[in-house]
């Protein structure tokens, strides 16, 4: 089994699967299960990057000791305290209770905050320090607000690997092999998009400083803590997110609409329907009473096109929609093309709210928003081809 988990040199892959959880941080759903990413370093001295899930406790000691044996752990290195990752601290150290805790000022902060642990051991590193294991040296890089302020990547100088926390991270589950040379890795290209922009995304800024940060380092190998190691795709994996934290969306229009009796849903498909005869190949639609929000967002992030819909609903959004736009604002996205559309019975109300959010959104408005009463008609329907056609010009003009 040792061999089996080797990544490079005395590098081991020790994390865990799981495919119970329905929701990631509550929110986000697991179609593909997610992993939990924990490393192991058998040289002179131990150490072990990031722990895992409570949950998971019992199946991570037991394969910290298929590699180690009784050697204790000298090290723990803790690159990112979200609970996913840190919740075993307070178990590891009483299984080791001489583990020295290797962090920065935020991270011990929180190991008290969480855990009520004042580690008689620890190491306080800063941005450049490095520690010397025996054979393996390792340099940690601080990365503040990816996406947490205590984030910080790990490289082992010595083999060139990335231990990158969330950095880079996907979900879904690593179902037999760890490293993606030996994975099909087809799922992982989408749900590392969905990863960024829900959990990531906000912090499109702090992970570029990031990326300038590392750009000089011989990363052979990005070990994240979700999703596989990279090895033969460093440099999609690196790309995918450059290109999503500058916001730099692709060609395209995703159009999500929150609908209650189908009016609604007539508007999308005519504006669908126009920007296809315009040229436009990459047309998104999205039911928000249907499809989760993670999915939505992630299209947002991918393209730079932007149609919102609404009936009104007790002279506001509809439900969905006005949560969807909470989201989208939350993420502070930007340079999207936007317009918007909405329908309503006897009080107009979801299209002054669109437009209240196309002003708090700082998007570029493009057309006319387009406010239909009860049902669509041939005026309504023009309207609708209006939009589409202004959406359709504007995505041409940066070709």
């Amino acid at each position: 089994m040792k061999q089996k988990t080797i990544i490079r040199g005395k590098v081991h892959y020790v994390g865990v699967n799981d495919r119970t959880k329905h929701l990631f941080e509550g929110l986000w759903p697991l179609p593909y299960g997610v992993s939990y990413n924990s490393y192991l370093i058998d040289d002179g001295k131990v150490a072990l990057i990031d722990t895992v899930d409570i949950c998971y406790f019992e199946v991570f000691l037991h394969k910290i000791k298929a590699v180690i044996g009784d050697r204790p752990v000298d090290y723990l290195i803790i690159n990112h305290m979200e609970p996913d990752h840190s919740g075993s601290i307070s178990l590891i150290k009483k299984y080791y209770p001489n583990i020295t805790i290797v962090g920065n000022k935020q991270t011990f902060g929180m190991v008290e905050g969480f855990y009520n642990i004042s580690p008689d051991h620890q190491l306080l590193i800063k941005n450049g320090d490095s520690l010397d294991l025996g054979y393996h040296k390792l340099r940690f890089y601080l990365t503040p607000m990816v996406h947490w302020p205590e984030t910080m990547m790990t490289f082992d100088e010595t083999e060139g690997l990335l231990f990158s926390g969330d950095g880079f991270g996907a979900f879904g589950t690593l179902d037999g092999g760890f490293i993606d040379s030996n994975m099909n890795v087809e799922i992982f290209w989408d749900e590392m998009r969905r990863y960024y922009a829900n959990i990531v995304g906000k912090y499109g800024s702090a992970v570029q400083k990031a990326l300038e940060k590392l750009a000089p380092l011989p990363i052979k190998a990005i070990c994240s803590t979700h999703g596989p190691v990279w090895i033969d795709q460093i440099e999609k994996v690196i790309g995918i997110y450059d290109k999503l934290s500058r916001y730099e969306g692709e060609e395209g229009v995703v159009i999500v609409y929150g609908t209650m009796y189908g009016n609604t849903e007539q508007m999308a498909e005519a504006i669908a329907l126009e920007l296809s005869a315009q040229g436009i190949k990459n047309i998104i639609l999205h039911n928000a009473n249907k499809r989760h929000h993670s999915y939505i967002i992630a299209d947002i992030f991918r393209y730079k096109g932007l149609i919102i819909g609404s009936t009104t609903y007790c002279n506001h959004l509809f439900p969905e929609i006005d949560s969807l736009i909470s989201k989208i604002l939350t993420r502070d996205m930007k340079d999207r093309y936007l317009g918007y559309f909405g329908s309503f019975c006897w009080s107009s109300a979801a299209v002054k709210r669109l437009a209240e959010f196309a002003e708090k959104s700082k998007f570029e408005i493009v057309g006319d928003p387009v406010d239909m009463k009860m049902a669509i008609d041939d005026n309504i329907y023009e309207q609708c081809e209006k939009l589409g056609r202004a959406m359709a010009d504007r995505l041409k003009k940066d070709r």
